[in-house]
């Protein structure tokens, strides 16, 4: 098996609860780039974060980035994923460069239509809103598209012919740009069907601890379906490069008291659920066990093997030093044992 790269995803809770050591908004964030460097130093592959809006988690990801990218140097940073029905593109083109060039070309962005949100429509109070005959994830789709056309670097805006400052002969694009970033762009697919269209478009595919229940099958297979169906799709496209596959997980080796103290009880099977009233999705498991027998069980995940990179979902509420110990543990107990490493 391939070396994969392993990589953490934070959702950035924050809570005043005694229960936590995140406290704030303040804390969220400064642990995270502190979590994102000590993983570098583990020799973690990359450090993903989730942005959920109106919510006490994450919800504004550039600046982040850009300061994890400011004090790392090797580490891959990511985002898993934007809901692109609350983005400017434009904007966000400006913002992405900037965090890209500041970080070296290490950015690896994962967009999407995103999922049910804290409030009704809350990409209303962002000043958003669905053309006539199109709905919200139309909406997220079209943000993208227009997104990923800036990404290419093409000049598209008319110049002032009388400039404050000169400019380049042509049409003028958004700056910074940063060169490759469109080849760094992931899409968050839950079903079949929107992962075929990513490959079309030439985007990497993040499926992530839940997707749409198509048949009825264990989580793993029916995910291990969606990457064959993606890269089906990529391969008649006939797009010259590689495609990149990550899929994410909670998984935690119980190598001492505190692991067994957290995650000792914490064997899950898959479940069913309805992320809207008419989508019915299925959750995938939690893996918690002894290392070796972490490895048995990992072995047996298919969408996993099928994938070139795996998201360990850490419990950020309990500290930097802890979820530094949770990724070192893969790293070091079940990542060779599995040919990862």
């Amino acid at each position: 098996m391939p070396r994969k790269k392993i990589g953490f995803l934070s959702f950035g809770h924050w809570s005043p609860s005694p229960h936590s050591q995140t406290r704030s908004a303040a804390d969220a964030l400064l642990q995270s780039i502190d979590l994102a460097v000590a993983a570098e130093e583990l020799g973690a592959d990359g450090a993903y974060f989730r942005v959920h809006h109106f919510a006490r988690q994450l919800a504004s990801p550039f600046p982040l980035l850009a300061a994890v990218g400011a004090k790392t140097s090797r580490i891959e940073i990511g985002t898993a994923v934007i809901d692109m029905r609350y983005e400017n593109p434009m904007y966000m083109a400006e913002d992405a460069g900037a965090a890209d060039l500041i970080a070296g070309g290490r950015l690896q962005l994962g967009i999407s239509r995103g999922s049910p949100e804290q409030v009704i429509d809350g990409w209303r109070y962002f000043g958003y809103a669905p053309l006539e005959n199109e709905t919200e994830d139309d909406m997220a789709r079209r943000h993208a598209q227009v997104f990923l056309n800036v990404l290419k670097g093409e000049g598209f805006a008319q110049p002032n012919p009388r400039p404050m400052f000169p400019n380049p002969p042509g049409l003028l694009r958004v700056e910074p740009h940063a060169e490759g970033l469109r080849e760094r762009i992931w899409w968050g697919a839950s079903s079949n069907a929107t992962a075929e269209w990513a490959a079309k478009l030439g985007l990497n595919l993040q499926s992530s601890t839940l997707k749409t229940d198509e048949t009825g099958e264990p989580f793993h297979i029916q995910q291990a379906e969606q990457i064959r169906a993606y890269r089906d799709a990529w391969k008649a496209a006939g797009h010259a490069r590689e495609p990149r596959i990550s899929v994410s997980r909670s998984i935690f080796a119980l190598v001492d008291d505190r692991d067994r103290m957290y995650f000792g009880g914490d064997q899950s099977d898959d479940h069913i659920g309805y992320i809207d009233p008419k989508t019915r999705a299925i959750f995938g498991r939690s893996y918690a066990a002894e290392p070796d027998v972490l490895v048995k069980q990992l072995a047996e995940d298919e969408a996993i093997a099928e994938a070139d990179t795996l998201l360990l979902t850490v419990p950020n509420q309990l500290g930097v030093d802890y979820n530094a110990h949770v990724i070192e543990a893969i790293l070091k107990h079940v990542a060779p044992a599995l040919g990862w490493r």
